[in-house]
């Protein structure tokens, strides 16, 4: 077990390690006084590495930071309210909620991708923002209702399900919309950090920093939940309120997010495993700052391995996250199986 404090700093240099490693490293090396230089306006040596840091690197690299900040908080506080491990944005389909919003808003306008944002600025990108995060309220609306009904594992299956249904209505909903349109709207479902752009981090950043705000505020409220229902309503604690004000906070943040990144895997279910497995707590007033740093960590890290100047460049950021992703699942599932099927 760490102590908060040491976490937090260890954790906090790592992740400007890693902000510093996105600018500087690529296809394009670019020295540590040649970032600075760009980033304060001093001479710099080839006035292409200050295009490179301002226009493309920092505007990646500041999405990578606030985009895994907030899924990985927000899968600590999915997997609290639906007391379910596995819990996830991706994983229970409210990532593809948001990705079938942005579908239905691209065949009411006709327009996707470069050609959106063009046609409607940040009208058009506030657009996307709200239809992502409707997608997100319709499916977490969905699985609280199935959450009442089933066990965990169903729940699950049934989140898996959800997205894959999604999926399916996404690629019908794209036949209504000419072939050029559905590859600008394939380009923008590509999860990725590096198509943000400035004006959309107009949106992304004050989102994101509200969004995980109000999380951080729910957190002594997730505690109590911890003990369960009876006991929380026993407190005062307004349940149905509650899970309502969840439901807004993971709106705002996985739908402002999907909006402008991608359907991003994993990055949730990672980080929260990691702060509850390295702080030994179940204090959500540790846990999610943890989860936030963790995440922002990951995606910076996983960021960085798919923009170094591999031979070819086939690397996926969702790949490189399942690469980290999928034996957590299979290490989750197969330890719930030794602690409760073999009490069985």
């Amino acid at each position: 077990m760490i102590k908060p404090l040491p976490f937090t700093i260890v954790i906090g240099g790592l992740i400007a390690a890693l902000f510093l490693a996105e600018l500087a490293l690529g296809v394009v090396d670019i020295p540590v006084d040649a970032i600075t230089a760009s980033l304060t306006g001093g001479p710099i040596a080839q006035e292409g590495w200050g295009h490179i840091v301002r226009e493309y690197r920092l505007p990646r690299a500041l999405a990578a930071l606030v985009g895994g900040a907030s899924l990985g908080a927000c899968g600590l506080m999915l997997q609290t309210l639906f007391r379910n491990p596995l819990a996830d944005p991706f994983v229970l389909g409210i990532a593809h909620g948001a990705r079938f919003g942005v579908a239905l808003l691209v065949v009411a306008t006709g327009l996707a991708g470069p050609a959106f944002a063009e046609s409607y600025g940040l009208v058009g990108d506030v657009g996307l923002a709200v239809a992502a995060s409707a997608g997100t309220i319709l499916v977490m609306g969905l699985l609280t209702l199935l959450a009442r009904r089933v066990d965990n594992v169903t729940l699950l299956l049934s989140g898996l399900m959800l997205g894959y249904i999604a999926a399916g209505l996404i690629s019908l909903s794209l036949h209504l919309i000419d072939e050029t349109q559905a590859s600008a709207f394939k380009g923008w479902d590509d999860a990725s950090f590096a198509g943000v752009t400035w004006a959309q981090h107009i949106l992304l950043l004050p989102a994101c920093g509200l969004g995980l705000l109000l999380l951080m505020a729910l957190a002594k409220p997730l505690n109590i939940l911890m003990l369960g229902d009876t006991y929380a309503q026993s407190l005062g604690v307004p349940l149905k309120a509650l899970r309502y004000a969840c439901f807004g906070v993971v709106a705002l943040l996985v739908g402002t997010v999907t909006a402008f990144c991608g359907a991003i895997n994993f990055l949730g279910l990672i980080a929260g495993h990691a702060a509850r497995g390295v702080l030994q707590t179940e204090d959500h007033r540790i846990l999610l700052p943890a989860a936030a740093l963790a995440g922002a960590a990951l995606a910076l890290a996983t960021d960085l391995i798919t923009h170094l100047p591999w031979a070819r460049h086939l690397l996926h950021l969702n790949a490189v996250n399942g690469l980290i992703g999928g034996p957590i699942v299979l290490w989750v599932l197969l330890r719930r199986h030794a602690r409760f099927g073999a009490a069985a």
